[in-house]
């Protein structure tokens, strides 16, 4: 060997000795390990045929139960792992409040609970993914209010929003930035702003904003976060709500340099007013959302292949679950057919009887969620022994 190039490498092995001494290898450059540590594994899952199953809340409250104890609870409550005995793979959180500099999100769950319930999933071998519903900076109302067509534009650079909205994105930083383990290193996140963007049910909406627009929102926020304060420990969601075409998925794409997981969110409703049997109208609702999502999965596994992204089911569920074989019947036949890495269902409300997308101990699904749990697809986390 050359002796100039052996000095060479032996000065850059002292140097990556050094680093992991001194714990360079964790901080922002750990967090970009972590994050692809993450991107692979749910890669892997799509590869091997399997799903791993996601709920939103889980750790934090349930059906008939929250906690309290914020401090020294150890989150080891779950209905899901109450019913199939190990808890979800991946648990979803909102952020919808901390722009506001809440002490609470707009669930009524403490931020600093949060942060101890992802950092504790992460470290039993799971995973995180956060949602964001933040208020409407320009009117002053909910994520939901949708009174002007202004908000987007005024909170992008130029606008008079735009200082408001950067402190709001700079109180979003610091909650992820927050986001270690025991030895102070990043956790990963999978972070999905600006989400069902197509519908116009959210400020940011199709009909609220320009698609030039939207996608100078996402630039700003992925720009924001990774680039400037340089947490590199997320991975990029971009999820539109469902019942909408190629085209129309494509037509606000933030681009493959801004996005690292492409999703879709879509649920199932019944009828509950049609004149028919309870039978038929389950299979007409079964058959409709299964149509649908079919159709969803096909332009997302097209749009994962031609750009190298990450294929998800961001959201779905029925709530209440009246149908007690939903989740093998209905769910995991589609889920067969597509390489979906993640599937999250939505969150089990405490404080809302007939509000959950989860089994619970004596729900009419159980059973049925049993089954597909044991199902070789599907992909839950079992705890560390």
């Amino acid at each position: 060997m050359n002796p100039t190039i052996k000095t060479a490498l032996t000065l850059s092995c002292l140097l990556i000795a050094m680093s992991s001494l001194t714990g360079c290898s964790g901080g922002k450059d750990g967090g970009k390990a972590a994050a692809d540590e993450m991107k692979a594994t749910l890669s892997g899952f799509s590869r091997e045929g399997k799903v791993a199953y996601a709920h939103q809340d889980d750790l934090v409250y349930g059906h008939t139960w929250k906690v309290t104890d914020i401090v020294n609870d150890p989150l080891d409550r779950s209905d899901v792992k109450s019913v199939c005995g190990d808890f979800p793979y991946i648990v979803g959180f909102d952020l919808g409040g901390i722009e506001l500099g809440d002490s609470n999100n707009l669930d009524g769950v403490p931020f600093d609970l949060m942060r101890r319930a992802a950092v504790t999933q992460t470290e039993r071998g799971g995973m995180v993914t956060f949602s964001w519903h933040p208020r409407n900076p320009y009117t002053g109302g909910d994520a939901w209010d949708i009174s002007s067509d202004k908000v987007v534009e005024s909170i992008l650079e130029g606008g008079e929003k735009h200082a408001e909205f950067m402190e709001w994105l700079r109180r979003a930083g610091d909650f992820l930035e927050s986001l270690t383990d025991a030895k102070g290193n990043p956790i990963p996140v999978i972070f999905r702003p600006w989400h069902e963007n197509v519908g116009s049910w959210f400020w940011w909406g199709g009909k609220l904003c320009t698609a030039d627009q939207y996608k100078n929102l996402f630039h700003l926020t992925v720009e924001y976060l990774r680039d400037e304060r340089g947490l590199q420990n997320i991975v990029w969601a971009y999820s539109p709500n469902s019942g909408i075409s190629y085209e129309e998925y494509m037509e606000r794409y933030p681009g493959n340099e801004y996005v690292d997981v492409v999703g879709t969110d879509h649920y199932e409703y019944v009828d509950t007013n049609a004149e028919i049997s309870q039978e038929q109208r389950y299979a007409s609702a079964n058959g409709y959302y299964q149509m649908v999502l079919r159709s969803e999965l096909d332009n997302l596994k097209r749009i994962s292949q031609e750009n190298g992204k990450i294929m998800v089911l961001s959201e779905t569920g029925m709530e209440g679950i009246p149908y007690g074989e939903w989740w093998t019947g209905v769910l995991l036949p589609v889920l067969r057919e597509y390489p979906v890495a993640y599937v999250l269902t939505w969150r089990n409300a405490h404080d809302r009887a007939e509000h959950f997308y989860a089994p619970f101990p004596g729900s009419g699904d159980s059973e049925d969620f049993k089954a597909f749990h044991d199902d070789p697809a599907t992909v839950f986390l079992q705890e560390k022994k």
